[in-house]
């Protein structure tokens, strides 16, 4: 057994006690059903070191840590003019909120809240359609992860899309101040379909390697996005990573981070790589209990921390 692995055991033994805690997405029915038991944990180095723990090879539903690879795709497509329609700013409120959206004039506070991201699935579609930008989309990456098995769970998109209600409505709200160009029903169905993607812990580790490595991928060595806009991600992640408790996370964990309402966290360690949890038991601003709990214990057993 690697200290690698002794480190991530010895912390997730830590915090046995917390899984279980909270509640599933219940307003996404097929998420709802999800064993609130579960918890897996995965590290995976630059260098090609790996260590696992628990369910880190079972799959789930990554939901909103997909908008972290749909931003890296939209500053790919438009570059920094992205930031004319959507801001980089925390938002304190919670993530499907359409208040500020009414107070800034349809341009969403961050790109991680729902609003934010409906305005990169816009900017993805272009002149396309959603089925084939979601092919694209998932070709990409699997050459991320080098993973041909990764796949859409297309039976979490179908209940998503049947109960987008809040969603259809801050996209109609976008588009009334011209910041929506596609039909919405085009742009709701690529981002219900791209935050349905389904990956495990590892899966997940691996495609996001190129955001601790200044944008490359150390698995293939091709460059992902630009180092300047690497950073971005990065800096967007610590900021705006855990909705109205980013705050929390960057005190308690202290690195680039980005979680799902399906109960995964992706965390970045700069120059060293990947850390991963999934426990599908959310706290009330839609993180995971036991997830957070994990990685504040992991960064302390490796000492992998920002500040």
């Amino acid at each position: 057994m690697t200290d690698l692995q002794i480190q991530l055991a010895k912390a997730c033994d830590s915090i046995t006690s917390q899984i279980g805690s909270g509640t599933t997405a219940q307003y996404i029915p097929a998420l709802a059903q999800v064993d609130i038991n579960k918890f897996g944990a995965s590290i995976v180095t630059l260098d090609g070191e790996v260590a696992t723990f628990g369910d880190a090879q079972e799959q789930f539903s990554v939901q909103s840590i997909a908008k972290t690879l749909m931003l890296a795709e939209s500053l790919n497509t438009i570059g920094d003019t992205l930031w004319n329609r959507v801001n980089h700013e925390p938002s304190g409120n919670t993530f499907n909120s359409i208040v500020q959206l009414e107070i800034e004039k349809g341009i969403p506070r961050n790109p991680f809240i729902n609003a934010g991201a409906l305005v990169l699935s816009d900017v993805m579609l272009g002149k396309s359609t959603p089925y084939l930008q979601q092919k694209i989309f998932l070709s990409k990456i699997r050459d991320l992860s080098q993973d041909e098995s990764i796949d859409i769970d297309y039976g979490v998109a179908k209940s998503e899309i049947e109960h987008a209600f809040r969603n259809t409505s801050l996209l109609s709200f976008m588009k009334s101040f011209n910041n929506i160009d596609n039909t919405i029903d085009d742009v709701l169905k690529l981002y219900c379909h791209i935050c349905s993607l389904s990956m495990n812990c590892l899966q997940m580790a691996r495609t996001f390697l190129f955001l601790a490595n200044e944008g490359v991928n150390p698995l293939t060595g091709e460059r992902v996005v630009s180092a300047e806009h690497s950073r971005q991600i990065n800096a967007i992640m610590m900021t705006c990573g855990h909705y109205d408790a980013s705050g929390s996370f960057a005190l308690k964990v202290g690195l680039p981070g980005k979680s799902g309402v399906g109960g995964g966290i992706v965390t970045i360690v700069p120059n060293k790589g990947v850390i991963t949890v999934w426990s599908p038991g959310l706290n009330t601003n839609g993180n995971s209990m036991a997830g957070t709990a994990a990685l504040e214990a992991i960064v302390k057993e490796t000492g992998w921390r920002i500040f």
